[in-house]
């Protein structure tokens, strides 16, 4: 068993009778999406599940949970997601699927947001790795870029899996993918993106993290929120 299998496995010993479970979109999330649906199997654990993307919603299915639409929900016990990178802080990034409105939605709308993570997505800062995801208005992608231009970004529109054309997000709208040379750190790039208009939604995840399931010195642990 791999560590994302194990930090899996873990996860879904958590939860609970009658529990409702955001379900994250991913490798990491389907591994989880598949443990929580042998428990429900082999131990008949009534539980309800809302996805977080058309992706996790169909593998939710095949595997045989039971699941709510998420325009039913205004609260969850839980939202079980992987992330892309894990700071110090325990700020994400996320949205390299380009689900983000919903994830964060849902993280939002949770007791408790757990996130399963293996050792490789732990980093010193937010968008050390990876360009930071912002989703933007259609018309307005532009003006935005123009506007994280000016606050030392580097944009490029996202296109889609084929690179024929550009990438469309599940809430119809476009990608920015942005990166900060200047070392700025995740809660100033949360706030700076917060107020700037034409953006939807972006993949700094602050202040929303219960805990963090990885792995150190071969053990499966929870880093608390």
């Amino acid at each position: 068993m791999n560590e994302k299998q194990r930090i899996a496995e873990h996860a879904a010993k958590l939860i609970h009778v009658g529990d409702l479970v955001g379900l994250g979109t991913g490798s990491t999330a389907n591994l989880f999406i598949e443990a929580l649906a042998k428990r429900v199997l082999e131990e008949g654990l009534p539980i309800q599940a809302v996805a977080s993307s058309v992706a996790s919603g169909i593998k939710a299915k095949q595997c045989g949970l039971p699941l709510l639409a998420i325009e039913q929900v205004t609260r969850l016990d839980w939202y079980v997601d992987g992330a892309d990178e894990v700071a110090p802080d325990l700020t994400l990034l996320k949205g390299r699927g380009a689900d983000l409105v919903r994830e964060k939605l849902l993280a939002k709308a949770s007791q408790q947001f757990l996130v399963l993570a293996d050792p490789s997505k732990f980093v010193k800062r937010i968008g050390e790795r990876y360009p930071i995801p912002v989703e933007v208005m259609p018309f307005a992608w532009q003006l935005v870029k123009a506007s994280l231009e000016a606050l030392g970004g580097t944009c490029e529109l996202r296109k889609n899996p084929a690179t024929d054309g550009i990438a469309v997000t599940a809430h119809g709208s476009l990608v920015l993918d942005t990166a900060f040379d200047t070392g700025i750190d995740g809660k100033t790039l949360n706030r700076l993106l917060d107020s700037t208009p034409g953006v939807v939604e972006h993949g700094i995840f602050y202040g929303l993290t219960s805990g963090v399931v990885t792995v150190e010195n071969e053990q499966v642990k929870t880093i608390p929120g």
